[in-house]
Formats: structure tokens, sequence, C-alpha cells
């Protein structure tokens, strides 16, 4: 297919666009394959470059010969183009919709970007398994890599590569995929080396109604515990939703058969909920009205943060066996592609220094996220504003970094990243020229020859120039276990994502980077006045002066 057959008009003048914090500006409109382009001969005039994929949904009106076209973006953008002419306005919005469908991922732009930019790191193999294990093997000679997966052989949202423990052989691992949904059996997620306590993640276990049970999945969870240790599985589903799934074929981990092991339900919602609840945040965010009480109605009514709030309560509780009752725990729903990547990754956040540093998050995202098979390509098809919502859309990534934000507004010194960097995430997540978050499953992404045909975000990232704009400065290195606080009061709305297009967040922007520049300026000024004194020591020293002039 040529994307000149899915674009009527390429070309329309005297345009006008509006968008957020910008002065209408006139220009001309052109469509290319992959992006919207409007260019003014004004000074001082900023072009708008918009990825089609970016676009979640389009409206049309007329009035009289002039059509407007509202374009909303999945980064909760709304943007708008005044165009003369009815037939030129209705071409654009159809190709509008054409290329911000594209059913191929290989039409998308990924496969056609090529950087401008010198690449300094391969970001594809920045963060390799192999590479994972050794910060752990110093500590601990009890895990293995298994090769065992393979060419995907046993499951296909796995890598290749997993730890598993030493003393589990590759043929009990088959027999245990065999026995867990999706084949995911349990693999190490996290290993606490103050304590040698481990966060294990897997599908849920397919016992049925008829109590199905596999020895080998009990040998295996039971290796992972210590002489007289008892462990913990956190099942993020309520006890009711993980019998309604036993009907089904699926199940929880019966006590009589896991004696060791102590059963907690945690609920977390997922799928169409989240969703909605998107929605209605941002459509309460966007609401105009300027009344006190419907906007509080409208955050409750979607329960945006109450869906933070039990997130972060699962993973304080899985970091709290860890680090405090020293116990190790494993974490799964159903699939264990969703909620159990959230309880996971916020665990290592609170647990572990190094994932509240650039690389170490980085490095997060990738082993329990890519790696671990979350369907990216599904959750984030569309975002808050498209009309046809199929069932696996989910803003399941959105409510982890939401978290993260929450965590790093309470420990602003703790982590080395700040907030542009969680933000540049979600915008990646849902539209990219890289093909990082391309795929749902490294299956996918291998059959796609991502590596060889398109670039990683962590390759433009990981540059200099670009890292100075996600550092945080106030960050100082703390090596100690963070315990954010869940109480209600605690937890805000993230305006930098949900606020920052309306006019009165732009102020909190300007702010923050005011108090950066005087950070930056106080710390200059501070390295001057230790040259000085450096250097009025040396006079004292040399001339045997012995008060300050």
């Amino acid at each position: 297919m040529e994307f000149a057959e899915l674009i009527k008009t390429p070309r329309v003048d005297n345009v006008v666009l509006h968008r957020p914090f910008y002065p209408a500006v006139e220009g001309t409109l052109c469509l290319t394959g992959h992006h919207l382009i409007l260019s003014s001969r004004q000074d001082n005039t900023e072009e708008l470059w918009l990825l089609h994929s970016n676009i979640d949904a389009i409206d049309k009106r007329f009035v009289g010969p002039l059509g407007t076209i509202i374009i909303k973006c999945k980064d909760f953008r709304i943007i708008q183009l005044d165009i003369p002419g009815m037939e030129e306005c209705l071409n654009i919005a159809s190709s509008i919709e054409a290329l911000s469908t594209l059913d191929s991922i290989t039409l998308m732009y990924p496969f056609f970007y090529r950087p401008m930019f010198e690449v300094i790191e391969d970001g594809w193999h920045s963060f390799l398994p192999e590479q994972e294990f050794e910060l752990y093997s110093s500590a601990t000679s009890e895990w293995r890599l298994s090769y065992v997966n393979k060419e995907f052989a046993i499951c296909p949202s796995y890598p290749p590569i997993v730890i598993v423990p030493k003393s589990i052989d590759d043929e009990a691992l088959r027999k245990v995929a065999t026995f867990r949904h999706g084949g995911r059996f349990p693999v190490l997620s996290y290993y606490h080396k103050k304590n040698g306590m481990v966060i294990m993640r897997s599908g849920q276990p397919l016992t049925g109604t008829n109590g199905r049970r596999c020895k080998e999945d009990e040998k295996l969870i039971n290796a992972t515990l210590r002489a007289g240790k008892r462990g913990y599985i956190i099942d993020t589903r309520s006890l009711n939703v993980a019998q309604q799934a036993r009907a089904k074929g699926g199940g929880f981990e019966q006590e009589a058969h896991y004696p060791q092991w102590r059963r907690i339900h945690k609920s977390i919602e997922r799928y169409h909920i989240l969703q909605e609840s998107l929605i209605k945040l941002v459509e309460a965010c966007n609401d105009q009205t300027h009344n006190m009480d419907r906007w509080l109605s409208k955050l409750e009514a979607s329960n945006w943060l109450t869906h933070i709030k039990e997130i972060l309560t699962t993973a304080c509780l899985a970091a709290q066996c860890i680090d405090r009752e020293g116990a190790s725990i494993l974490i799964h729903g159903t699939e264990g592609t969703d909620s159990t990547l959230q309880v996971t990754s916020l665990a290592q956040i609170i647990l572990e220094p190094r994932s509240r540093t650039i690389r170490g998050f980085e490095a997060l995202i990738e082993r329990e996220w890519l790696q671990a098979g979350h369907p990216f390509q599904q959750r984030c098809a569309q975002s808050a504003y498209c009309n046809s919502k199929q069932k696996w859309e989910s803003p399941v990534f959105l409510l982890f970094l939401d978290c993260v934000w929450q965590i790093l507004r309470q420990f602003p010194c703790s982590f080395e990243f700040n907030e542009n960097f969680l933000i540049m995430l979600f915008e990646h997540s849902y539209a990219s020229q890289f093909g990082t978050f391309l795929g749902n499953n490294e299956s996918e992404r291998c059959k796609l020859k991502l590596q060889q045909k398109t670039m990683s975000l962590w390759s433009w990232v990981n540059r200099p120039s670009e890292l100075s704009k996600f550092t945080n400065p106030l960050f100082e290195a703390n090596n100690l276990v963070i315990w954010p606080s869940v109480a209600p009061q605690s937890l805000q709305l993230w305006e930098g994502i949900f606020l920052r297009w309306n006019r009165s967040s732009k102020y909190l922007d300007e702010a923050y980077e005011e108090m950066v520049n005087i950070i930056d300026y106080n710390k200059e000024l501070q390295a001057k006045v230790n040259i000085l004194r450096r250097q009025l020591a040396e006079l004292e020293t040399e001339d045997g002066i012995q008060e300050s002039p």
C-alpha cells in the first residue's frame, strides 16, 4: 500500500491553527505518510509536527464555506484547524482518520524514521537479561539463567532467557508452564540483597474446579524459601474474581498443596474499568465550567486516585513482606501481564535505590514491562478520546507512571530523574518515532525485527544533551527503603499529565523552571565561594596572614 492512496488532499493554504499556549497562526497544512505539518511564514512561529499515530479522534464542524477539524491527541492535547473550503476539510479529515488507524505495524513511523543525531549507545542491547543477572550473581548462587524459552517455545509472552531457581531443571519448567496461564511459570523478578528474599511473578495456576495440581510447580515455588520460612502469594484479584476464574479453568493456589505459603487477595482493577476511569478523568479536566463542586464530583467519580491508592497499597504490602517480614513473595493476577507488573515494579522502586536512578529505571521498564510481556500495542492503541473502544485497551502503564510520580513527589530528593522523564515515557508509549514500545511481547518484536529496522528510545534518551532535561537537580543518592504514604490526602492529581494543556498549569511549569534555575544559580555561586575560600587560604599560608581582610 502506498501512503499517497490515503492522502486525498496533500496540501492546503490559509489554514488557521489553534493550540494551547500559542496564539492562532495561519499557514500551510501538509499531510505526509506519518505527520500532519503546519508551517507559517510568520516570524518566530514554531511549526506543528504531529504524528498521525498520536491522533486519538477527530471531530468536524462546518460554518458556511469554512470547515473546522478538532484533533484530540493521545497525550490529551486538543488542537483545532480552520480550513477554507468544505471539500478540502472533508478530504483532510478522511485522510487523517485513515492514516491514524493503520492496521499494519510495519507501516508505522518507527520503521521509516532515521535519526539525525549521532548514535552513541545501542539501546537495544543496553539492558539484556544476562547483564541484569550479573547484578544478582555476585550476591547469590541459588539462581540461574534458563534458556528453556529459546525461540519462545513454551511461553510467547516471556523473553528467551529467564532467571529461575538453580535447583529446578528445564524439564520441570516445561511441566510448570502447562500449569500456568499462558505458560507464564514463576520467574525471578527481584532479589533483595539485604536479606536474600525474592519477588517472583507468574500467571494464575490452572487449577480449575477439579483442583488440579502440579508437583513441579509446588517444588519450584518452595525452592525459593529458606528453611523454616513462610512465603506470601499476593493475588491481585479479589477472592470472588479468583473463584470465578477457577470456574473457567483458572484459579489460585490451594493451601493444602502450598502449606508454607499464605495467600493474600488485593483487588486491582483492569481492562475497561481503568479505561472508563481515564475517560472520565480527562473529561473532568477539560470541563471549563470552573465550578468547584462539579470539578470535585467529577474527579471523585472517575475513581482514578482510588486506583492509584489500590496499586500503591499492594506494592507497599509486597515491599513490607520482603523488607520487614523477611518473606519471599509470588505475585500474580490472571495473565500476569498488567496489575502484576505494576506491583512488582513499584515494590522495586520502594526497595531498590538503583530503580530510582535513570538507568536503573530504564532497566526496570525493560525487565518488568517490555521483556515481561506487557501488551503495549493493545493497551495503548487508543487513549481517552476514541469512540470505538476495544476491551483490551487500558491505561495500565500510565497508572504505573502516575504511581511513580506520587512517590517522586513525596521523596523529591531520592530520584535521579524528574517529572519530565515520566511524561516522556507516557508520550512514547502511545506514539513514538522509536520502536521500543511496538508489539505486545518479545516474540512479536523479534518477528518484526525491531532491533534491525527501528531505533531504540534509550539510544536517544541516554545522550548527554537529552539526559540533562530529565535529571532531577535535587537528587541525592538515598540507599534506604522509602515508604510512601497511601493516605487519601497524600495522593494528588498529576497536573503535569492531566492539566498540562490547561492554561493554569503553564504557570506551574514556569514556576518549576524558575526554581530549577535558582538551584543551578545557587550551586554555581557556592562553587565560586569555595574557589575564593581556597584562594584565600593559600594567601594566608604564603603571607602569614592571620585574619581575613
